[in-house]
């Protein structure tokens, strides 16, 4: 299983399929990968060599943010926001949406799970 960057990427799927796994590393970002380290991104990641992979690390250390580095950045950003107690930075902090979606009906992921109000009346209790 190569590994890059402290990440294994899995043996068995494309090169350029398998370098999405690394956090920063999207669709477009994994073929301009293969295409400046001249590695054919058909090939399955368990067949590149040892000179493939370190010249694939070395240009996403030299050229990208990814992985740890890319990480640490976004929390930073939202340690700011939260420091600065704008909008945003008080619904990460209560971990509500923070993108101005809905909050009534959906937004479960954010939320977590429904917690049940103990004791309130429904239409039926009312007669």
């Amino acid at each position: 299983m190569p590994r890059l960057l402290g990440v294994d990427i899995p043996n068995e799927k494309k090169a350029v399929i398998s370098l999405t796994y690394l956090f920063g590393v999207g669709d477009q970002t994994a073929r301009d990968l293969c295409r400046k380290a001249a590695v054919d991104e058909d090939k399955k990641a368990r067949d590149l060599t040892d000179q493939e992979i370190s010249r694939l690390s070395m240009i996403l250390e030299r050229d990208y943010t990814v992985e740890g580095p890319l990480r640490r950045h976004v929390q930073q950003n939202i340690n700011r926001l939260r420091d600065i107690k704008c909008y945003r930075g008080l619904r990460h902090r209560v971990g509500l949406p923070v993108r101005g979606q809905r909050t009534k009906t959906n937004a479960r992921t954010r939320k977590g799970p429904k917690k049940t109000v103990a004791g309130k009346k429904g239409v039926k209790d009312l007669r």
